[in-house]
């Protein structure tokens, strides 16, 4: 999984944390798995946004965070282990459902992660996938104003070579809504280059020429910005 360092980790909260009201239809779209007692694994958590909004929406839910980097722990402000996709530092059978937040794109080796995560899942456990989906990007509005960024799209997995990889079954595929901003204004202020993974294939010209784009938008376009990610179910193939 990749590693972040000080000042990427830094970048990575300013730039990529969501206010929780903006994540409500996340809060909807993964209620019926979080259910009162659950005990949920938040695998490569970052700078800890789901943490927090999983301690907010799911008091009576037990979440334990998972995380490679050392400074994406230090910036997040919440308890993290150190770990990674294939290497997870809990005991077997241990927990019921695994959250994967934008990360599976930075998971290498699909089987070895998938064997850890059957380890670590409860019978009838279920991996839940937040991501964008290389052949399923049009709800991402930032490729209007970097257009050069759908390059990157070649190093995000499909929906089936996630699946396959990590040997599970579809259960679900969703499209679910978010604020990512209130104001193009507000998104212009907290974009970075450093804290995306679509950004970081951009040459200094193009991301400035983007900027520029995104900016001047903004001079004439209100209302919040809405993208859209996905919600990948995954269930051990024969599970029930």
């Amino acid at each position: 999984m990749t590693r972040y360092d000080a000042v990427e980790a830094g970048s990575y909260r300013v730039a990529r944390e969501i206010a929780l009201e903006g994540l409500s239809s996340w809060r909807d779209a993964v209620a019926p798995y979080l259910t009162p007692g659950r005990v949920v694994l938040d695998l490569g958590a970052g700078t800890g946004l789901f943490v927090r909004a999983f301690g907010a929406w799911f008091p009576d839910v037990s979440v334990v965070a998972v995380e490679p980097s050392s400074d994406m722990r230090a910036a997040s402000g919440v308890p993290m282990l150190a770990g990674d996709a294939c290497s997870v530092p809990l005991a077997a059978e241990s927990v019921d459902v695994v959250w994967m937040s934008t990360v599976i794109h930075h998971v290498r080796d699909l089987p070895a992660a998938g064997a850890e995560l059957r380890r670590v899942l409860r019978p009838g456990g279920v991996v839940l996938v937040r991501s964008l989906f290389r052949e399923r990007h049009s709800g991402i509005g930032l490729f209007r104003f970097f257009p050069e960024a759908e390059r990157a799209l070649s190093g995000f997995p499909s929906v089936a070579e996630v699946a396959d990889g990590l040997g599970f079954g579809v259960e679900l595929l969703s499209p679910v809504p978010q604020v990512t901003a209130s104001s193009l204004a507000d998104r212009a202020s907290t974009v970075r280059q450093e804290a995306d993974t679509l950004l970081r294939s951009l040459t200094a010209a193009e991301f400035a020429a983007g900027l520029r784009r995104l900016r001047a938008a903004a001079e004439v376009e209100s209302g919040p910005v809405v993208d859209h990610l996905d919600l990948l179910v995954l269930r051990t193939v024969g599970a029930v």
